[in-house]
């Protein structure tokens, strides 16, 4: 584990989960300058090598989690977030992030519709979702979004920590 992109990220990503939770925000001032410290310590740390990995990182974050967002499935805070994360990461070690982010998304979500008592009706929207692709076409659902009034959401940050955090022990 390499402790000098270790620590960036999980005070990135704690930060993010605390303010996630608190204010369904993830703030600009966290997320961009620790994408540009990203960058900088790869380009200083590796050269244009390094420099590129992180791009390349940044860009495999932005374009999964940004899929999701244009889908009306995921805060743009969510997806900065995941950029900065691979940005410090790289892409191979946030593959690995952006599976274990995934099944904590689906632990904390099934878990705060359980405790809400909207199971059912989180897992008929979710079936939905899926397999309304066909009949409704690639973009958003017509009414379950995050921009919808009275959507029921989860804050996203803890998981995208979970999975970087994960990730770390994963790839030693």
């Amino acid at each position: 584990m390499h402790f000098a992109v270790f620590w960036p990220t999980v005070v990135t990503v704690l930060i993010a989960s605390i303010t996630d939770v608190g204010s369904r925000r993830i703030p600009n001032w966290l997320v961009g300058p620790s994408f540009l410290a990203a960058l900088v310590a790869a380009a200083v740390t590796h050269g244009g090598v390094g420099l590129g990995r992180s791009v390349e990182g940044a860009l495999l974050g932005g374009s999964i989690l940004g899929v999701l967002y244009l889908l009306g499935g995921m805060g743009m805070g969510d997806v900065k977030l995941c950029m900065a994360v691979g940005a410090w990461i790289g892409p191979s070690q946030l593959v690995m992030a952006l599976v274990m982010m995934g099944l904590a998304g689906g632990v904390i979500a099934l878990g705060c519709a359980a405790a809400g008592g909207f199971l059912r009706e989180s897992l008929e929207g979710a079936g939905d979702v899926v397999f309304g692709c066909a009949r409704r076409g690639r973009g958003p659902h017509e009414r379950l979004t995050v921009e919808t009034p009275g959507a029921r959401s989860i804050p996203y940050a803890p998981a995208i920590a979970v999975g970087a955090i994960f990730s770390f022990w994963a790839q030693s």
